[in-house]
């Protein structure tokens, strides 16, 4: 599709690599629109930045229908939003609503760079409860300052014609009409268009998740801020609270215990002496009844007999410094007063 000038019509399409912006970027193309495909990463992907989850199949997409893909990561200025989102937080530690403003504030930066003329996401209205209601939709144009220029090509029947549709620049007939939570009418799409390989519908997001929002939500309320640092260690291990100042992480298996070895530098160390065990952190400033806790804790998840005594490691922040402590497993019933 052409401009009034005879120019090619370019857009940015937010790709996630699922089923839903897959289906809008082949929709896009088919109407003869110029896509440049975003991908946003933060640090809550359910993937490892840039090598796998969403990131890969996101390169895939966009290699198997022919377009560019950018890649941008949200870090800082995203952690911000999270200990404080303006319109709230979903179900759990969610905040769907200023995570799409985010995006599609930035899309729309990226639009004006490239000279785009719009931007375009795979939502599908009425599909998620919390940012793709009709009037969530409004809101997040509305406040990311991209009103009328968002398409939503799955849905757009159902909505407001755009500018780009008004103007010309986008065939409104060549537009969808899907609504609510149901799947069946992408997939079928899906099979009409050949796309047969696709990732099954799930959470792209460690913030939906209950047992991983606690991890934040103890972080604000403990530490009084989000950190990279932070939010990293909050994805691997067994998590306890000690104290305000102290938590506890327990690796639970030998790929967890090497990914906590990246976290030992300025922490606590414990390890079990002559069993096979974890590798636990002592995180913040631990009392000296702190680190007894946690060698108890690290004990409780050895393969030492129950109930037996075992010495535990304890190495210090500086790395310089060991020591051994002879302690019994923890309880399971008072572990549990303490885990996150």
């Amino acid at each position: 599709m052409r401009g009034e000038g005879g120019e090619r019509v370019r857009a940015i399409g937010l790709l996630s690599g699922g089923l839903d912006s897959t289906l809008a970027v082949r929709v896009m193309l088919e109407l003869g629109v110029e896509v440049l495909a975003v991908n946003f990463m933060t640090p809550f992907c359910t993937c490892d930045r840039g090598t796998s989850g969403c990131g890969r199949e996101a390169l895939r997409v966009a290699r198997e229908l022919g377009v560019p893909l950018k890649v941008v990561y949200l870090g800082e200025e995203y952690l911000e939003m999270v200990a404080a989102p303006p319109h709230g937080y979903g179900r759990n530690m969610n905040p769907c609503i200023d995570c799409r403003i985010m995006m599609q504030r930035r899309a729309g930066e990226i639009m004006r760079e490239e000279g785009a003329s719009f931007i375009f996401t795979g939502e599908v209205l009425g599909q998620r409860p919390m940012s793709q209601r009709r009037d969530a939709m409004n809101v997040i144009d509305r406040d990311s300052g991209m009103r009328g220029y968002v398409l939503r090509p799955l849905s757009a029947r159902l909505l407001r014609p755009t500018v780009m549709e008004e103007q010309g620049l986008v065939d409104r007939n060549g537009l969808l009409a899907i609504s609510g939570r149901s799947r069946k009418p992408q997939m079928a799409l899906a099979e009409e268009l050949g796309i047969h390989d696709y990732p099954c519908a799930a959470g792209g997001c460690l913030l939906t998740s209950e047992g991983f929002a606690n991890r934040v939500r103890d972080l604000l309320a403990n530490e009084g801020r989000l950190t990279m640092q932070g939010v990293r260690l909050a994805r691997v291990g067994r998590h306890f609270r000690i104290s305000r100042g102290c938590k506890v992480v327990v690796g639970r298996n030998q790929q967890e215990n090497g990914q906590l070895e990246r976290f030992v530098e300025g922490n606590t160390v414990l390890r079990a002496h002559s069993f096979r065990g974890p590798l636990t952190l002592a995180v913040g400033a631990p009392s000296l009844d702190e680190i007894r806790l946690a060698a108890e804790i690290t004990a409780r998840y050895s393969s030492s007999p129950p109930g037996a005594r075992l010495d535990v490691e304890v190495r210090s922040p500086n790395g310089e410094d060991s020591t051994a402590l002879t302690v019994r497993p923890i309880e399971a019933s008072e572990l549990e007063r303490y885990r996150i």
